[in-house]
């Protein structure tokens, strides 16, 4: 990611942080939707909230096609 995004991704990656612990959310819970958040903006090397339907779209018919193992994938 550009700095800028990569800026903008910690800022929003942290607020999603503190939301899921004022929600009450147990640690297992924070860990796994922040390691798909992570995820997903390493696999599309941008920041989440810019992301379309169809990015996400396409981006679950691969885990479905072809697992989990494609993660490491870039």
């Amino acid at each position: 990611m550009k700095t800028f995004e990569q800026q903008r991704f910690d800022s929003l990656y942290e607020q999603h942080l503190t939301n899921l612990t004022l929600q009450g959310k147990r640690p297992a819970t924070i860990d796994a939707y922040s390691r798909a958040v992570r995820r997903i903006a390493a696999f599309f090397d941008r920041c989440p909230d810019n992301l379309t339907t169809d990015d996400l779209k396409r981006d679950f018919a691969q885990l479905i096609n072809h697992g989990w193992h494609y993660i490491s994938r870039k």
